[in-house]
């Protein structure tokens, strides 16, 4: 019995409603070091690390996540060897897509890019285009693909289109600014997963994250499938959000020296 069947038996028989995400980010970290502990190429595990993810989407697609984004190359990552740049935004990235796309979208699921096109080559440009046109009436989960992207940037590109566009200062607020990012519709993100047991954000969805819960794995991208997702969502659904408010009930103990807020 796998241990999603598991965690739905005891749900059923707690009679437990259990939060599911509505968009789960994951930065898909790993790949390199599993390649090394097996004596490999660190291609290899680029190799490795896309054949899981049909896996993972269509298991978090089964539990009702809605929108999923996947950290597939950074900004900064332009600053690897040039080898292993080149193998990711060519034969990698674009394999990848002739042979997925079809299969997702017989998934009912659509694809979106978020990140910078212009660096890319433009046969990958095409093949990212293309994916993005058959989708996108799709109505099913919406898969954003982080490629050439940085948190900063998609701010400062946000800031950028702001000004282009003349809005006055006064007309800006926080709806107002996420529309304006690359990620445009998608709401923010609900839990953010790292694999390859690092706790940091690396520039990912700085704005949509804020309020984010975290969830880092030793697991390294490459072996993290549906199993490893029932574990993040399970984890997911024992947090409790409360997004900076005071739950309802608790109370404030005032003294002369401190206030403790019970939660």
């Amino acid at each position: 019995m796998t241990i999603s069947e598991i965690t739905a038996m005891r749900n059923r028989a707690e009679g437990l409603v259990i939060a599911v995400p509505r968009h789960v980010a994951i930065i898909m970290d790993g790949n390199g070091r599993w390649a090394a502990r097996r004596r490999r190429p660190r291609n290899d595990g680029h190799r490795a690390g896309i054949t899981n993810i049909r896996e993972v989407i269509g298991y978090l697609s089964q539990q009702g996540v809605s929108y999923v984004t996947l950290f597939g190359f950074s900004t900064e990552n332009w600053e690897r060897p040039s080898d292993e740049v080149l193998f990711i935004t060519g034969d990698l990235l674009q394999s990848a897509l002739e042979r997925e796309t079809s299969a997702l979208h017989q998934q009912n699921i659509r694809i979106i890019h978020i990140g910078r096109l212009d660096r890319l080559n433009r046969e990958l440009q095409q093949q990212i285009e293309q994916a993005i046109n058959l989708t996108r009436s799709n109505t099913g989960l919406t898969l954003a693909v982080a490629f050439d992207y940085g948190g900063r940037a998609d701010i400062v590109d946000a800031a950028r289109r702001i000004v282009a566009d003349g809005v006055d200062a006064n007309a800006i607020d926080e709806k107002m600014f996420a529309r304006y990012l690359g990620s445009g519709d998608l709401p923010d993100a609900d839990l953010v997963i790292r694999t390859g047991g690092e706790f940091r954000i690396s520039n990912f969805l700085l704005w949509q994250s804020a309020y984010s819960e975290f969830y880092s794995t030793r697991v390294h991208w490459p072996d993290f499938g549906a199993e490893q997702a029932a574990k993040a969502l399970d984890n997911f659904s024992r947090r409790n959000r409360r997004f900076g408010r005071v739950p309802p009930g608790s109370k404030t103990v005032h003294n002369s020296t401190q206030t403790k807020v019970d939660s």
